[in-house]
């Protein structure tokens, strides 16, 4: 019967498709990364009331990053970006270092040539003074170790919006939320 099988699989091309033989335990382990998932629990800086929180999750391509993010003045819009350092514990929330920038690029608007890895579009509040995030950012990384991880760094949000020109960092001002990305 094996014999058969193996022949008629061989004859339409489809040998390592018809196996009857179970692959090695490797070939069937899922990856890691395609399975994490991770929370930034955005708290207030700057003397701001501003928090929030965030959920992260692997996609083709990229991260998407999504939730609420309140105490935001009515109307108004902000700079979002993945900074360098997963730390938020300065008052300023300066800890958090420049924006995630492996690839030594200039600062821009996220899909557009050049930009930061960690440049995201402007968030804006609603009419009750919060922003309502779903953002896909392309070309990062959740918890594979890569240089392009955002696992372990910090979503920061600013107090104006990001102008996508000026350098190194857009010129979006003070910092008024951070949060840590948190792989569960």
């Amino acid at each position: 019967m094996r014999i058969a099988l193996v022949a008629t699989c061989a004859a339409l091309g489809l040998l390592g498709a018809c196996s009857t033989t179970p692959p090695p335990a490797t070939a069937t382990a899922p990856a890691a990364a395609s399975t994490r998932h991770a929370v930034a629990n955005l708290a207030a800086a700057s003397g701001s009331l501003v928090s929030g929180r965030l959920t992260l999750t692997p996609t083709a391509g990229g991260v998407r990053i999504a939730g609420d993010i309140g105490g935001l003045a009515p109307g108004s819009s902000h700079g979002f970006h993945i900074h360098e350092t997963g730390d938020c514990s300065a008052a300023d929330a300066s800890s958090a270092g420049g924006h995630f920038n492996p690839h030594a690029s200039a600062h821009g608007r996220a899909g557009a040539t050049p930009h930061h890895a960690g440049d995201m579009d402007n968030i804006r509040a609603d009419a009750d003074g919060v922003a309502r995030v779903d953002v896909q950012v392309a070309g990062v990384a959740l918890g594979d170790g890569s240089d392009n991880d955002i696992a372990g760094r910090a979503l920061v949000v600013h107090a104006a919006a990001d102008d996508y020109a000026s350098q190194p960092a857009g010129n979006a001002g003070a910092r008024i939320a951070c949060g840590v990305i948190a792989v569960d």
